[in-house]
C-alpha cells in the first residue's frame, strides 16, 4: 500500500505544474536559504501578482508612477502572514491591534545582474527586512540577496547593503500608492537585520502550516484513503 501511494503521488506531481504558492517548497535550508517566487522585475510597468486560486500570473494594475520596482520582487512559497507574524510585529512595535495581511510573505531580492523576466524561482539568502504596516496589517518585506550574485551574493547583513540602495527600495513602498492617497496608511517602523528576518520567515511558515497544512502529506493521506476504500 505504501509503495502504491508513493508511486501515485509522484506521478501526480510529475503530471501537473506546481502551484507557485503551495507546490514550490520554501527551501530545505530555510530560513537561512529560501526560495523566492519572482512576480515583478525592475523593468515592469505593470504590477503582476500570482492568482491565489489558479497559480497563474495576473495583472493587478498598471504602475501609477514612473518609479518602478527597484529590485526583484515576489513572495516566499509556503508562507502566510497571520497570527504568528502579527504577534511578532505587535511585540516589536509595542502595539496590540496589528493583524496579519493574509498573504504570502513578501520578499525583495537584490542582484547586480539584470533579470529580464518574472514568473521564476530564485534561491536567495535573507539578510534583513522592513517592518512595514499597511492599514493596520503586518506587511513585512524581507530583503534578500540572490545566491552567488557577484556583487550582493556574499552579503550576510543588511548593513552591508549601500544605504542608497535600501533608501530606493524603501521609497518605492512608501510612495507607490500615492495617487489615491493610500500610501498615507503605509509605514515602515523598523529596518531589521538577518535574525529578525529569519524569525519572520519561520513564523510565516508556521502560519502557513496551521492554515493550509503540508500539501504532500495531504495528498498522501487522500490517496491512502482512496486505495483503502478499494481494497
Amino acid at each position: 500500500m505504501k509503495e502504491e501511494v508513493s508511486k501515485l503521488a509522484k506521478a501526480l506531481k510529475q503530471r501537473f505544474v506546481a502551484h507557485p504558492w503551495h507546490g514550490i517548497t520554501i527551501g530545505e535550508n530555510q530560513p537561512n536559504m529560501i526560495n523566492a517566487f519572482i512576480e515583478i522585475i525592475p523593468s515592469d510597468t505593470i504590477k503582476y501578482e500570482v492568482d491565489k486560486d489558479s497559480g497563474y500570473i495576473m495583472v493587478d494594475r498598471p504602475q501609477k508612477f514612473s518609479n518602478n520596482m527597484p529590485c526583484l520582487y515576489g513572495f516566499v512559497p509556503q508562507t502566510y502572514c497571520d497570527k504568528h507574524v502579527a504577534e511578532y510585529c505587535n511585540t516589536k512595535t509595542g502595539r496590540t491591534e496589528i493583524v496579519g495581511d493574509n498573504d504570502p510573505l513578501d520578499i525583495c531580492v537584490l542582484s547586480e545582474r539584470e533579470v529580464n523576466r518574472g514568473n521564476i524561482i530564485a534561491e536567495c539568502v535573507p539578510i534583513g527586512g522592513f517592518r512595514m504596516i499597511d492599514g493596520g496589517d503586518a506587511d513585512d518585506k524581507i530583503i534578500a540577496v540572490l545566491k552567488d550574485d557577484q556583487v550582493y551574493g556574499n552579503m550576510t547583513s543588511i548593513e552591508e547593503v549601500p544605504t542608497k540602495v535600501l533608501d530606493r527600495v524603501k521609497h518605492f513602498f512608501l510612495t507607490y500608492k500615492d495617487l489615491d492617497g493610500a500610501s498615507k496608511n503605509v509605514e515602515i517602523t523598523h529596518v531589521y537585520g538577518a535574525d529578525e528576518a529569519k524569525e519572520v520567515i519561520k513564523r510565516s511558515y508556521v502560519d502557513y502550516q496551521e492554515n493550509f497544512g503540508d500539501a504532500d502529506q495531504l495528498l498522501t493521506e487522500a490517496l491512502t484513503a482512496v486505495l483503502k476504500e478499494k481494497v
